[in-house]
């Protein structure tokens, strides 16, 4: 399994208030090392990473989540608690 991570960067260059947010809980509750990788989308650049990912799997919010398992579809979780509770937090132990 591979989970990343999508945070924005606005159109004017500063990083989603959100993004930053959630990345806080993701280190205060010590789930950050269950991430995989990190990804921008970069209002600025359609063509960042995190702006192609979103438009494969039509997602219009930040910052999201996606998993992938294999032999399965990816799994797009754009609310980070039910995301944590159902996703990261079976896998602490």
């Amino acid at each position: 399994m591979k989970i990343v991570m999508v945070k924005k960067i606005l159109a004017d260059g500063s990083p989603c208030k959100k993004c930053g947010e959630v990345l806080e809980k993701l280190e205060k509750s010590e789930l950050t090392h269950l991430i995989d990788e990190i990804i921008v989308a970069d209002e600025r650049d359609p063509e960042s990473a995190g702006m192609q990912l979103a438009k494969e799997l039509d997602v219009a919010r930040a910052p999201f989540f996606v998993v992938y398992k294999d032999g399965s579809e990816p799994e797009v979780h754009t609310i980070y608690i039910k995301f944590a509770k159902e996703v990261l937090e079976p896998m602490k132990s």
